[in-house]
C-alpha cells in the first residue's frame, strides 16, 4: 500500500515555456533526481511528465514537466493541448525562459497564465550561458513579474528557485482545507455510514472515508464505521448522541429515516462539495434540477476513469433518479478523467463528482468555467440529497449564511 498523499491533496506546479528552454533540467535539478529526459534536441518532452516531490513546508507537491507551446505540426498541437490541460489544474506556474530572451511567444504566455489566474514566476534557465537582457528585466518589472535567472545545468540558484515557488503560493493553498474537523470536537462520537456494494473498491474504502476517518482521528474524536443496514442498531448501544452522522450519498434517505432529528447528519460527497469546491454554489446549481425540460442535456463529468459497473453511481443511479424526480426525457453526457468539453453552453446542467482525484485548483476552476458561461453545476452529492429530499437536512451542519 502506498503511503504517498494522494495526487487529489497535492499542490501542482507546472513548468511551462517553448521548446529547448530547460525545463526537464529544472525539474532534474529541483527534484533532485533524473525524472525528465533532458536533450539538446528541441521537443524532447511530448506528454506532461509528472514528479512527485515533497517541498518543505508546503508538503506534498507535483511538479509537471510539460511540452513546448511552440511545438509544431499536427502532433505538435496535441501536445500543446495536453500542457494546456495541466494548467487548468496547475496552482504555481514557473515560466522557463531561454538565453533567447522573452519573445512575443513569452508575451502571449503570460497573458494566458494571467487569464486563468496562476501565480507565476519568470526564470531565466542557463544563466551561466547568458545572463537576462535588461530589456527583458525592465519588461518585467514594469508588469511587476517576479524573476529569477538559475542555471539548471550547474545548479546555480536551484534552492532560491525552490523558496521563490514557496513564497509566490497563495495563502489559502498552504492551509489545509477542512472536511468534518470544524464541526467536531475531541471526544466526540461520529458515525460513518459506508455502503458496500457493487461499486466499492474490494478491499478498501473510498477516498473521501479514508479522508474524514483520518481527520476524526487528528481530531482526537471516535470514529465508529457502519453499513446502512446496521446504522440503527448501532444508535441504539451507544451510551450518548453521537456529534455528527456521516452517510454515503447513495443511502442517505434511509439513512435519515434511522437517524434522529435532534442528530446532525450530513454525507462525504457535502463535506467533499466545500473541501474541494465551492459549496454554496453547488447547492445554487442543484436548484435548476427543478426547472429541466425535455430534451435537456446534462453534463455528468467525474475526475477518475474507472470501469463502469452495473449501478455506476454516475452513469446509471444518478441519471436513472434525475428522470424519474423530473418526469422529463433529458440527454446524458459522459465525461471522465481530466476530460472536459470545451463547449460546455450546450449543458443545461452540469453534476460533477466529489472531485477527490483532482486538486481543489482544478475543481473550483471547473466551477468557475461553468458560471463564466452561464451553466449551472452541482456535485454528485449534493443533487443525491435534492433527488432523495434530504437536502435541507444535510446542509444543517453548515454555515451558508
Amino acid at each position: 500500500m502506498s503511503n504517498q498523499a494522494p495526487r487529489g491533496v497535492r499542490l501542482v506546479i507546472t513548468l511551462v515555456g517553448r521548446r529547448n528552454s530547460g525545463k526537464s533540467s529544472i525539474i532534474n535539478a529541483v527534484s533532485g533526481q533524473e525524472t525528465a529526459i533532458v536533450s539538446d534536441h528541441p521537443g524532447t518532452t511530448t506528454d506532461p511528465v509528472a514528479k512527485q516531490y515533497e517541498l518543505l513546508p508546503l508538503g506534498p507537491v507535483t511538479l509537471y514537466d510539460t511540452a513546448g507551446l511552440d511545438d509544431e505540426g499536427e502532433l505538435g498541437e496535441l501536445r500543446i493541448k495536453a500542457t494546456r490541460r495541466v494548467l487548468w489544474r496547475t496552482d504555481v506556474a514557473v515560466v522557463v525562459i531561454s538565453e533567447q530572451g522573452i519573445t512575443d511567444y513569452e508575451k502571449a504566455l503570460f497573458d494566458e497564465i494571467g487569464e486563468l489566474g496562476i501565480p507565476f514566476l519568470v526564470v531565466f534557465n542557463k544563466s551561466d550561458l547568458a545572463k537576462p537582457s535588461e530589456s527583458d528585466l525592465a519588461f518585467c518589472r514594469q508588469k511587476n513579474f517576479r524573476t529569477l535567472a538559475v542555471s539548471a545545468k550547474e545548479e546555480l540558484e536551484i534552492t532560491a528557485l525552490k523558496e521563490a515557488i514557496i513564497d509566490i503560493t497563495p495563502p489559502e493553498m498552504k492551509q489545509e482545507p477542512v472536511l468534518a474537523g470544524d464541526l467536531i470536537n475531541e471526544g466526540d462520537w461520529v458515525v460513518l455510514v459506508v455502503p458496500i456494494d457493487l461499486a466499492a473498491p474490494k478491499g478498501r474504502l473510498i477516498l473521501p472515508q479514508v479522508m474524514v476517518l483520518r481527520e476524526i482521528l487528528d481530531c482526537d474524536a471516535i470514529a465508529i464505521t457502519v453499513k446502512e443496514k446496521e446504522i440503527d442498531e448501532a444508535l441504539s448501544n451507544l451510551h450518548r448522541k453521537p456529534a455528527l452522522v456521516i452517510t454515503d450519498s447513495q443511502v442517505v434517505m434511509s439513512v435519515a429515516g434511522d437517524v434522529p432529528d435532534d442528530i446532525r447528519l450530513t454525507t462525504f460527497s457535502t463535506l467533499m462539495a466545500r473541501f474541494k469546491g465551492d459549496l454554496d454554489k453547488l447547492v445554487a446549481g442543484a436548484e435548476t434540477i427543478d426547472k429541466l425540460e425535455d430534451g435537456d442535456t446534462i453534463l455528468m463529468a467525474e475526475a477518475c476513469s474507472h470501469h463502469a459497473v452495473a449501478d455506476d453511481i454516475g452513469r446509471v443511479k444518478i441519471p436513472r433518479w434525475l428522470s424519474q424526480y423530473t418526469g422529463k426525457d433529458l440527454n446524458f453526457e459522459f465525461y471522465s478523467g481530466h476530460d472536459f468539453p470545451e463547449n460546455l453552453e450546450r449543458f443545461k446542467l452540469a453534476i460533477h463528482c466529489g472531485g477527490c482525484m483532482i486538486n481543489r485548483t482544478e475543481m473550483l476552476r471547473r466551477i468557475k468555467e461553468c458560471h463564466r458561461r452561464g451553466v449551472p453545476i452541482t456535485n454528485y452529492g449534493v443533487a443525491i440529497s435534492k433527488l432523495q429530499g434530504v437536502l435541507e437536512r444535510v446542509l444543517k451542519p453548515f454555515d451558508l449564511s
